[in-house]
């Protein structure tokens, strides 16, 4: 029985496999960039520096094909010359990600990049007994109060980034 459900499961997977390229690529030529991967993981292609000033925005191709197409990219206004100057090796590493001749040239929009979330702060590191001991002396002249533990939890966060 166990056998059978796993088959089943992987027969539905399978299917779901097969028509998701179907249905992701109706909602994402409405947009116009029916590679998806390509935004994804734009920081792996392109690296870091550019990533952090340019996104890929519209990939389109010419009628009837999937070669010698047009990417559009969304470029910081102040990267937008180094972008242009370094188009040749951009289309280098797009075209050598997809494995193929898929894009020909570039199309620069100038505007700002949608924000990214920033990373999380760090989260401090536990006390040693001694800092422990430190932090509660210097703050036992201190009267229980919501100040005072507001002041416990950031001599706390101060000392655990050291």
């Amino acid at each position: 029985m166990a056998e059978r459900d796993e088959g089943d499961r992987r027969g539905y997977l399978r299917a779901v496999g097969q028509e998701l390229p179907r249905v992701a690529g109706r909602i994402l030529g409405k947009q116009g960039l029916g590679e998806a991967q390509l935004v994804s993981e734009w920081a792996a292609v392109v690296g870091p520096e550019l990533a952090a000033t340019t996104l890929p925005v519209r990939l389109s191709f010419p009628a009837g094909g999937r070669r010698n197409g047009t990417l559009k990219l969304r470029v910081t206004s102040t990267a937008a010359l180094a972008v242009q100057h370094r188009e040749p090796q951009i289309l280098e590493r797009i075209n050598g990600f997809f494995g193929y001749g898929a894009v020909a040239r570039l199309v620069l929009v100038q505007g700002p990049l949608p924000r990214r979330p920033e990373p999380a702060p760090p989260t401090p590191r536990p006390l040693t007994p001694a800092e422990a001991a430190g932090l509660a002396e210097r703050l036992n002249q201190l009267p229980d109060s919501p100040v005072k533990s507001a002041l416990h939890r950031l001599g706390a966060a101060i000392l655990g980034r050291r």
